[in-house]
């Protein structure tokens, strides 16, 4: 194994692929949801959002270990843009965080369901109709898929143009 970059590569493509295609499943829930009326299909997609979230951050964490041996292997770390690249991650992740995993922890709630983080013995608040209502129309899916995807991209032209 006198070369191990390459393997970490290939590695690190499949941490990215895997994370995008699991939070891919809850990009294109979040457009369904702004259309969708009923509770119980409501909740249906909720959960199906939800029961990705174990691959989307162990994909994440796969992607991120493999990325940093990478870059430290081929000695990528002395350049600016692996610190870029890590940068805008960190950046989409907290703006994810602080728009997209509150936002949908309240929709939850307003549908009736507990939401992860809630304690175990907590039962499910009561659904809310008007708040999932006034919840479900704000623009919170486009929002989020525009600064995912220009996260995305501005990751990749990192990684491949390696600009400085």
């Amino acid at each position: 194994m006198e070369d191990l970059y390459p393997l970490l590569v290939v590695v690190h493509v499949a941490g990215a692929f895997l994370f995008a295609l699991a939070h891919g499943v809850s990009m294109f829930v979040s457009f369904r949801l702004r259309r969708e009326r009923e509770l119980e299909r409501v909740r249906a997609l909720l959960d199906l959002s939800a029961s990705t979230v174990g691959v989307v951050y162990g994909s994440l964490v796969l992607l991120l270990l493999a990325g940093v041996w990478a870059t430290i292997w081929h000695g990528w770390w002395r350049y600016g843009w692996p610190w870029l690249a890590l940068a805008v991650l960190l950046g989409v992740a907290v703006h994810m965080s602080q728009r997209g995993t509150i936002h949908y922890v309240r929709v939850r709630h307003a549908a009736g369901l507990r939401a992860y983080g809630d304690p175990p013995d907590r039962p499910a608040p009561p659904a809310a109709p008007d708040l999932l209502r006034r919840l479900l129309a704000a623009p919170r899916a486009e929002e989020l898929a525009l600064s995912g995807g220009m996260g995305l991209l501005a990751i990749t032209w990192c990684m491949v143009a390696k600009p400085f």
